[in-house]
């Protein structure tokens, strides 16, 4: 057994027929009562790469597009993935995360579409790349000591190292910078080095954009776009999310990673809701 959490969370075994899955959904990488969404995208991806790479030459997700359609809970989850397209460089899958709701009942929990090749390649030429935001290092941020005791209660926390750039981190005293910025630094807490498959969970790992603005209800994923563009580098990986467009109940975040040498690593989209408190009577 592998000793590094994320691994055996995402860990699949065989479904008995080609393409079928089943892994394991447990409550250690929860947010409240929702399963961390990026620990979906990452288990996705376990099996696509099981069924794309057979060759050995697409090892690597390099685009992941998944919808998000019902909450999942822990439990075993089916795992459908298909082959769409095998290239010479790139080849694409789409897989299904379902799960049994009751006798003869099946919810789907996430459906993506993904295109994998190999990022070892795709380094060069590099044209433009954006450089990492001013942020003190790790040990002048904010640390999980001084979150606040609703998030320190959420499982995912436990997982990992969270530090937040004392600039958009007044929410935890509720003083929020309202310039809808969000960034820190993450590493696994059992000492587990990143990989490009951590880079989907790491690009979802942050807490909420929405709370630098104040919002600080539930923000559930509809639809997350990734890229990875490097394997990164061990140690610590910096992240940024962004929002400029938050109404009408929906909200657009933008995510970018960089590793330990200050390499763009991975950048996302997705669209989320959030929630309006409702006011006292």
């Amino acid at each position: 057994m592998t000793a590094y959490e994320f691994d055996r969370a995402t860990a699949i075994t065989s479904g008995g027929r080609s393409g079928r899955w089943v892994a394991q959904l447990d409550d250690h990488w929860q947010i409240g009562n929702g399963i961390n969404g990026g620990l979906l995208m990452a288990i996705g991806a376990t099996a696509l790469r099981a069924d794309l790479d057979g060759d050995g030459l697409h090892p690597d997700p390099l685009a992941f597009s998944a919808y998000f359609l019902s909450p999942p809970i822990p439990g075993p989850v089916s795992v459908i993935a298909e082959v769409l397209r095998v290239g010479r460089s790139m080849s694409t899958g789409q897989v299904t995360l379902a799960q049994e709701v009751g006798e003869g009942v099946t919810a789907i929990r996430m459906r993506a579409l993904a295109t994998f090749g190999d990022l070892s390649e795709r380094q060069q030429p590099k044209v433009i790349s954006a450089p990492p935001p001013p942020m003190p290092g790790p040990d002048e941020c904010v640390g999980r000591k001084d979150v606040p005791d609703f998030l320190a209660q959420s499982s995912l926390l436990h997982r990992m190292d969270l530090r937040l750039d004392p600039a958009s981190a007044g929410w935890l005293q509720g003083k929020p910078s309202h310039q809808g910025v969000l960034g820190g630094w993450i590493r696994f807490a059992d000492g587990r080095e990143p990989d490009v498959m951590s880079l989907l969970w790491a690009l979802d790992a942050l807490p909420p954009v929405a709370f630098d603005l104040g919002l600080l209800g539930w923000t559930p994923t509809l639809e997350f776009s990734a890229h990875l563009r490097r394997h990164p580098a061990p140690g610590w990986l910096q992240v940024q999310l962004r929002t400029e467009n938050v109404a009408g109940g929906l909200m657009e975040e933008d995510a970018r990673v960089w590793d330990s040498e200050g390499h763009l690593v991975a950048l996302s989209r997705q669209l989320c809701g959030w929630r309006v408190p409702r006011q006292a009577s």
